[in-house]
């Protein structure tokens, strides 16, 4: 599992790592545990990263990071180009919603040729 700790590594990466809203994040890591499926625990972040500006700074870099880093972990190839277009269309539009979230996750997926 997933913790604010291994978040704020992770936008050190990107910035300094200095949480301006830990309410929101504390919430989408505490959501994490009623799902099961990986791409849903992603958009909770994803959300709370990019919706809620939990970081003074880097927060789509460091949603970007996190979204991939779960689409490999579960072996999804994913179209870098999409990823990128995804995380500044939800910071742009101020996607909030969980399900909207997850099935645009699903478009970044590469289908798999038979």
């Amino acid at each position: 599992m997933i913790s604010i700790k291994d978040i704020i590594i992770l936008n050190r990466q990107f910035d300094k790592g200095k949480l301006v809203n830990k309410s929101a994040l504390e919430f989408a890591i505490s959501s994490l545990k009623y799902t099961k499926d990986p791409i849903t625990q992603a958009a909770y972040l994803i959300r709370a990263i990019l919706v809620d500006h939990v970081f003074e700074e880097g927060n789509k870099r460091t949603a970007a990071a996190i979204l991939a880093t779960f689409l490999e972990n579960i072996k999804k190839a994913y179209d870098i180009y999409k990823l990128d277009k995804l995380i500044s269309d939800i910071a742009k539009r101020n996607i909030n919603d969980i399900k909207k979230i997850r099935e645009r996750i699903k478009d970044v997926i590469r289908q798999e040729i038979c």
